[in-house]
């Protein structure tokens, strides 16, 4: 059986940024403030303007939006704050709503899970990750669920997390039906690794941009990106389903 190919996930904070994206050829493209901290929240009218004009002008790949940041504190005060912000993204239209969890979020990871919206939980990997409640989320049967860091300048995923761990935390994703995601300051160098651990996408900032990742998204390194992520992968992308046919089927799960 052909193993299905990484996709490649690209953020954007712009209606410009989000057209080159779609240019590029990535397979989803995320809709974030970059400068306001890992998963920065965009005002909600720049959020709807991008998914209209992207759609607008044919452009089918999923859409994911952040709520922005969260502090433990914030979670423990008001989980409904937390849904509120879910539900004011998710009526932008996007096809997937992106929060961050953090140690002791188990209550709002069963409410993300009840509230109507397609959240993608986001494990936030700096001080490693949290066995019980990544368990509690495959189980919760979410449509996908992503690790990520919080301080880009510390290095990237594979320097708070090692192969093994990240390779049992796609198999606990798709254990519990979900797509699996990884992202934290990725750099093109690590596409072997990437390539090797095959997560369903693999998300990318930094890399794609002119100077650091708060910097203007990079058309000529985005095109270089998707070129090597292709050279390495080979024709199983051209002959795998599309990443809008991937995160659809997850979703209906």
């Amino acid at each position: 059986m052909m193993r299905t190919p990484m996709r490649l996930l690209v953020s954007v904070r712009s209606v410009a940024e989000a057209q080159t994206a779609a240019r590029g050829g990535v397979d989803f493209i995320d809709l974030k403030e970059p400068r306001d901290g890992a998963l920065g929240g965009l005002p909600i009218a720049t959020i709807a303007d991008i998914v209209a004009t992207l759609r607008g002008q044919g452009v089918d790949v999923p859409l994911s939006a952040t709520i922005g940041d969260l502090d433990e504190s914030a979670v423990a005060r008001d989980v409904e704050d937390v849904l509120g912000r879910v539900h004011a993204v998710a009526r932008c239209g996007v096809d997937y709503v992106k929060v961050g969890i953090l140690p002791g979020a188990g209550a709002l990871l069963g409410a993300l899970a009840a509230c109507g919206a397609p959240v993608v939980p986001v494990f936030i990997a700096d001080r490693g990750l949290d066995e019980a409640l990544i368990e509690q989320a495959a189980a919760l049967r979410f449509p996908a669920l992503m690790v990520d860091t919080a301080d880009k300048g510390a290095g990237s995923l594979f320097d708070c997390l090692g192969p093994s761990r990240l390779q049992r935390f796609i198999a606990q994703a798709r254990g519990g039906g979900a797509l699996a995601g990884l992202a934290g300051a990725l750099r093109l160098t690590q596409l072997p690794a990437l390539a090797a651990l095959a997560p369903d996408f693999a998300g990318f900032r930094s890399a794609v941009c002119a100077g650091d990742r708060g910097g203007a998204l990079d058309a000529a390194r985005l095109h270089e990106l998707r070129r090597r992520v292709d050279e390495i992968q080979g024709p199983q992308r051209r002959s795998s389903p599309s990443s809008s046919e991937r995160m659809r089927d997850s979703s209906a799960r």
